[in-house]
Parts: structure tokens; sequence; C-alpha cells
């Protein structure tokens, strides 16, 4: 084996079901925590209330956005000053994670996330935020949460569509890390076992939102991922929907249900590995490109960029950005070309095509995606 890297990074995860409040509870006083900072939207205020029960509250924080804008940065940094918090508490989705990381980054508070979907936020040291049109992201320790609860009766509420797309983004951070900037043995041996579970309980969510035993096993593999993606790095397809998120506010959790088929069919020829991977994990070994279109197809997310609200007179400007962030260690030297119709297709909803080895995407027959 050639020489391996990996950094690990230190985090206690609790997994349970219908145990948060005691578990939040019980955290918090671990910490040694006497004034809590509260960061969830204003639609999920009234679940963060009855979490928080035997929590010490000294305010919530409610204007969560998509993406973290500067200006909701600098409102939720405001607010932990005014209100001397010595702990973020984060009850949401990656939105709201990423509220209190925008708030750690600059104040060096612990964040403990509890969160409320699948967006895997909460197991990364990787922020994000948006300022003009444009999604900055970086890598620093202070925004790890150092506490999350996790549990499985938090999903039951979530919407199928949401459940769905916020799933194929945690199987979007398992798939992105076996070609991500520092992809290594380990992060690809825990993104198998993620896409393993996501792939065995997506699916028996979309049957049975009240399966409790899916809801759990799809923590897991989020997690997993997650923590996958943490060590590995942002690759391709993650620079893709920061880019096109940031630039027009679409929605991450189903931007990622979209672009994720279409990235993987360009990288995959140029990555045996990953293919070895993706087959292993899906139980296909000869077709793991037709396994997750069949496993995308079965769960029915968006599937084109323009149902999201990316307008195709814009696809020009969007390719020029992303280009611009496509990483030097991509598997494949991806032209300008190949990203435009990239984009085109995914925009029009397009079935997602493998690309050969030198092939351009434009030398491809296009079928509308069903």
């Amino acid at each position: 084996m050639t020489r391996v890297a990996y950094e690990s990074w230190g985090q206690r995860v609790v997994f349970g079901s219908g145990t948060v409040r005691e578990d939040v509870a019980a955290e918090v006083a671990g910490l040694g925590a006497s004034r809590v900072l509260v960061i969830a939207a204003e639609g999920e205020r009234a679940l963060a209330e009855d979490i928080c029960k035997d929590v010490p509250v000294v305010a919530t924080f409610g204007a969560v956005r998509p993406h973290v804008p500067a200006e909701v940065a600098g409102a939720v940094r405001a607010a932990a000053r005014e209100h001397a918090a010595d702990l973020l508490l984060s009850v949401g989705g990656g939105s709201t994670t990423g509220t209190a990381k925008a708030a750690a980054l600059t104040t060096g508070l612990p964040i403990l996330a509890v969160p409320t979907t699948y967006a895997g936020s909460e197991a990364t040291p990787v922020w994000g935020l948006t300022e003009d049109g444009h999604k900055r992201t970086g890598v620093d320790p202070k925004v790890l949460p150092r506490i999350v609860v996790y549990d499985a009766t938090l999903m039951l509420s979530l919407p199928t569509r949401l459940s769905v797309t916020s799933g194929l983004n945690a199987l979007a951070h398992c798939v992105d890390a076996w070609w991500a900037p520092r992809h290594n043995p380990i992060s690809s041996a825990l993104a198998v076992e993620g896409v393993r579970s996501l792939a065995s309980a997506l699916p028996r969510i979309v049957a049975d939102g009240q399966d409790v035993a899916a809801r759990r096993e799809i923590l897991f593999g989020t997690y997993l991922g997650a923590v996958a993606f943490a060590g590995a790095g942002s690759g391709l397809h993650h620079k893709v929907c920061h880019v096109l998120g940031g630039a027009y506010d679409l929605d991450h959790a189903a931007l990622h249900s979209v672009v994720l088929p279409h990235v993987v069919g360009l990288n995959l020829a140029a990555a045996p590995e990953a293919a070895r991977h993706l087959g292993t994990a899906l139980d296909s070994p000869a077709d793991p490109f037709g396994a997750l279109l069949a496993l995308c197809t079965s769960l029915e997310p968006p599937c084109s960029l323009g149902e999201l609200g990316l307008p195709e007179e814009e696809l020009d400007r969007a390719c020029d950005l992303v280009m611009a962030q496509v990483p030097d260690t991509n598997p494949r030297r991806v032209t300008r070309d190949e990203m435009r119709e990239l984009l085109a297709r995914a925009c029009r909803g397009d079935t997602p095509v493998t690309v050969p080895a030198r092939v351009p995407l434009t030398a491809l027959h296009t079928e509308e995606r069903p």
C-alpha cells in the first residue's frame, strides 16, 4: 500500500429513538453549559422548545436561511455575543447546522447539533457562507459540532420528498469521498458502508415513512458518509452543488439529487476504484452506474435543475462559475464543453449517461429522463 494520511475529527455522537430530550439535557450538563443559544428555523421552533425544556436556554435564533447568507451569519454572531452564550444548540437541517457553524467560526463557541434531516453537516468541519451570489466554503475544526444527538423519531414527520433528497445528499457525501482530493482507504471503506445503509433503507421509508428502523439505518449511513466526506474533502459533485446553490439559491438537498448521477456518469469510467466501491455497496459489481440510476428512479427525486429554478439562459454563466472550482485532483480532466453539456442535461432532466474516457458528452445520444 502506498503512503496513506488520514485525519480524524474528535466528536461525541449519540444515537437514540425517542430519547432526544433526555439525551440533550444530559449532554448539555456534561459540557457544563449554563447559557445556551438555541438555533432553529421558525418552522422547527416548537420542536426545539420541546427538546430543550430541561436546558438553560437564554435565547432562540430563528432567522435561518439556506446557504447561510452573510447577513444571517452576522446576526447569529451578534446574538451569541448579546446573550453571552456559552453553547450553540442547533435543531434542524443543514442550513440550521450551518448557521451555528457561522457563529462558531468567529466566536469559538462549541456546538451541540440535533439534526432533523440527513444533511450530514453535523459531522464535518466544513463551513459555508454566501455573499453576493457566491458561496465560500472552508474547513476549520472550530465549526465541527462537539456533540451530535441523533434521534430517529425526529425524522418521522419529514415529508417523503425531503427524506429522499436529503438521503441522496447523504449518499453524495459517500460517492464524492471516493475521488475527493484527500480520498483514502479509510474514508472509502466508511463510504461503502454508508451507501450500503442508505440504499437499503431509503426505499423502505418511501414505502412506509413511519419505519423507525429504516430511519435509524439512514441516520447511520448519513453519519458514515459525512465522516468519509470530512476525511476525503470536497470532490467535483459538491463543488458543482455549492456553486449552483450559492449563485441561484437552489434547494440544497434537491440539487444533490439532480446533480449526483450526472457527475457519477462523467467520472466513473476514469475512476475504477470508485466504480468498484459503488458496485460493492449496491451489490452490482457488473453495472454500478445502472444500479445507482435504478435506485434513484425508484425513489422518484427531482430530476432537473430547471425544475429547481435554474434558467436555461444562465447555463453559460453557471458553467464558468463551476469550471473555476473543478478540483485538480478529479479523476478526469473536465473540459468546459463537457461541463456545459452536463449542466444542460441536468437542466433538462435528461437521463444521466456514462462518459467513456476522452469521449465528449456532446457526442452521446440524448434521451429524456423518465
